[in-house]
């Protein structure tokens, strides 16, 4: 499978501009492209006004996406903010070439930010099945919590999708590498870059890394589109070969 890694600044609160920019870096990327990755809150940066910026089920931006998956003939990741039945959600969208939709409501909601007194947290995880790969998709906060991203369910990936700020960037990177090597598991993460209307700094490092721990390429500080290709069948091998997943703990996380 191909993935296109697409690190980028966001215009503030400004869903309009900012699917201008992305569909600019979408259009620029090469055909044969499998899964598109956009980073958290992808409309509007990580605010806490959803209001100002909130869209449902029908509107503006999954309408977007689901024509750029197909113009593409690419599946297409990210999140935006959800006005639904009253409550707002950060909703990771997964956008199938055919346009159907799978999403995922970010669970560990940004107690620091206060995210957790203005969003509704989701309940659920969620596998998506693509191309031959299991793919759990999760959002920013989320990777702090190992428990809930817990291989059990044999998924092939784990995808991060975040808007995580310079001063803890090194985290970032050491939590990313965790996850791919006790999941046995490729791990996609990507960040954003630049300043937001709060004065937060993001300086991206957006990576790929394989089951082992090892990185794809090295992580970057600049605006760009990073490609990766991964294996299936390498993964697999090793896993045979070492056995690690068939040794982890029994549980349920929601007893």
């Amino acid at each position: 499978m191909k993935i296109a890694l697409l690190q980028t600044a966001l215009s503030w609160e400004n869903p309009t501009e900012n699917r201008k920019n992305l569909e600019e870096k979408i259009h620029s990327i090469p055909d044969a492209i499998d899964l598109i990755v956009l980073p958290e809150m992808f409309t509007a940066g990580f605010t806490m006004l959803p209001q100002n910026c909130a869209e449902t089920m029908q509107g503006a931006t999954i309408s977007w996406l689901k024509s750029l998956a197909k113009e593409k003939n690419s599946a297409i990741i990210g999140s935006l903010i959800i006005d639904e039945n009253g409550n707002y959600y950060n909703r990771l969208i997964f956008v199938f070439p055919n346009g159907e939709i799978q999403h995922y409501d970010k669970r560990h909601l940004f107690t620091l930010a206060g995210e957790d007194k203005i969003y509704t947290s989701g309940t659920k995880k969620l596998i998506v099945e693509y191309k031959n790969f299991k793919i759990c998709p999760l959002i920013c906060y989320d990777l702090r919590f190992p428990v809930f991203s817990r291989n059990v369910e044999d998924y092939d990936v784990l995808i991060y999708i975040a808007n995580w700020p310079k001063p803890r960037i090194n985290a970032w990177d050491i939590l990313l590498k965790a996850r791919a090597v006790e999941n046995m598991s490729y791990v996609i993460g990507v960040n954003r870059i630049g300043l937001d209307n709060n004065n937060h700094e993001y300086v991206g490092h957006s990576q790929a890394i394989d089951f082992l721990g090892y990185p794809l390429f090295e992580p970057s500080e600049n605006d760009g589109i990073f490609i990766v290709s991964i294996n299936k069948d390498a993964l697999l091998e090793t896993r045979k070969k070492l056995n690690f997943l068939n040794d982890k703990d029994s549980f349920n996380l929601y007893t």
